[in-house]
């Protein structure tokens, strides 16, 4: 069973009425005992029970006080300046004039609502010290003294409640704006793993699926005649879908939680070290590769040789897949600030009647059936992954085809990477 809680707080127009009855009253009967036995310059009762009048007056007022704060201290200052104006006896009737000001403050704008108490408790100090000029005996005139400094009480304490106010909206508002920077800055976190993985998962699928397609092709083709050549064709389909399957495995492992002997399985991301199982695979698929490697004068940093080694993997891959076999030349370059790499193939035959330049598109964006135009070349998903990892470090992509027949790839990677990979 279901317990809600209570609340047993008045609302706002309520709290003020009582406020006002409880002022009233005690302004009312406060003067009378106060007064009791002593001999006074004007009774409550002159002039029409005018004292009874004002006081109730002062005390009533408060009930708007939070509507219009301003016209109610207004108010209730001229009641007090035309009370002790009189000579009317002294006693607390000056409860609603102190709550009158401690609204102005508290609800105010600040430096607006503390010049108007300022100067109307400056008013009311000197009209209350000229109406007790001749008051006896003198040491009652101690009471102006307590009605001027409790104003000014009244005052600071309504501009400290609306300054703690302002401190708690402002630490409220840096909150929330933390909180939705956090958030924020946890979806981009989000959004740029998820658009890692994309990237490596397609790098690691295309290749593997290409070299299989090719080696599971050799295979139809030499099954009956050549056996030993359908066997190493076998072998190297086991061997690349094996390395596609611990790659994807080490790069969906980010998306796992578990500890132990499963994170020792993961192999760690490629680089350039394994450049030659790459162009081995390449070889078998029947490619000619010319590797054109310079070695560094120093070791390359981990996120430049990942990047690289997946842009040779996904430019021999799209040689696979969109040209066939042919030749391939693969220069590495590393200087002092960049590593350049270079990927060129000399492209399809013409005798096969396509277009060279559209080679490494997509077979749906080559030439339609029945004698349609050509689609208009856009580079395919590949080549814009490998031109967003360059731009994650800094660096360029240019790929095209050569004016001669062919395709080129060259890419740019600074060696003091300036972005990062996720």
């Amino acid at each position: 069973m279901e317990h809600r809680a209570v609340s047993l707080r008045l609302p706002v127009p309520a709290q003020d009425v009582l406020v006002a009855l409880f002022i009233t009253v005690m302004q009312v009967q406060g003067t009378i005992v106060r007064n009791t036995g002593e001999v006074v310059q004007r009774p409550l009762g002159d002039l029409g029970n005018l004292g009874y009048v004002l006081l109730v007056a002062s005390g009533v007022v408060v009930v708007v006080r939070r509507r219009w704060p301003v016209p109610v201290f207004v108010t209730a200052a001229l009641v007090s300046l035309v009370y002790y104006g009189l000579g009317f006896p002294d006693g607390p009737g000056w409860l609603g004039l102190f709550v009158a000001l401690y609204t102005v403050a508290a609800y105010g704008d600040g430096r607006r609502s503390l010049v108007i108490a300022g100067v109307g408790t400056s008013v009311l100090a000197i009209a209350w010290l000229v109406a007790a000029a001749d008051i006896e005996p003198r040491a009652a005139i101690g009471w102006v003294y307590f009605r001027i400094g409790a104003s000014v009480m009244s005052v600071a304490l309504g501009e400290s409640v609306r300054s703690r106010k302002i401190i708690a909206a402002e630490a409220q508002e840096r909150a929330e704006l933390a909180e939705r920077t956090r958030e924020e800055e946890a979806r981009a976190r989000v959004d740029a793993e998820r658009l890692r993985i994309a990237r490596e998962v397609h790098d690691t699928v295309a290749h593997a699926i290409a070299i299989i397609n090719v080696q599971s092709g050799v295979t139809a083709h030499v099954l009956d005649k050549r056996p030993e050549v359908a066997r190493e064709a076998l072998r190297a389909i086991e061997q690349t879908s094996s390395r596609a399957l611990r790659e994807m495995r080490a790069i969906l492992g980010v998306l796992r939680d578990d500890d132990g002997d499963d994170n020792d399985g993961r192999v760690p991301y490629p680089g350039l070290g394994q450049i030659d199982e790459l162009t081995a695979k390449a070889r078998a698929a029947g490619l000619d590769i010319e590797l054109e490697e310079t070695s560094p004068a120093a070791p390359l940093p981990s996120a430049v040789g990942s990047v690289a080694y997946r842009i040779l993997q996904e430019s021999i891959t799209n040689v696979i897949r969109h040209v066939g076999p042919t030749r391939v030349t693969v220069a590495l370059n590393p200087g002092m600030e960049v590593l350049e790499i270079r990927v060129t193939d000399e492209g399809r035959r013409a005798a096969s009647g396509v277009d060279l330049a559209a080679a490494h598109l997509p077979a749906r964006q080559l030439t339609g059936t029945g004698g349609s135009a050509p689609a208009q070349p856009t580079p395919g998903r590949g080549i814009l992954g490998m031109r967003e990892r360059c731009q994650l470090l800094g660096g360029e992509l240019d790929a095209g085809p050569l004016p001669g027949g062919g395709f080129e790839v060259k890419a740019r990677l600074p060696l003091a990477p300036t972005g990062s990979l996720l």
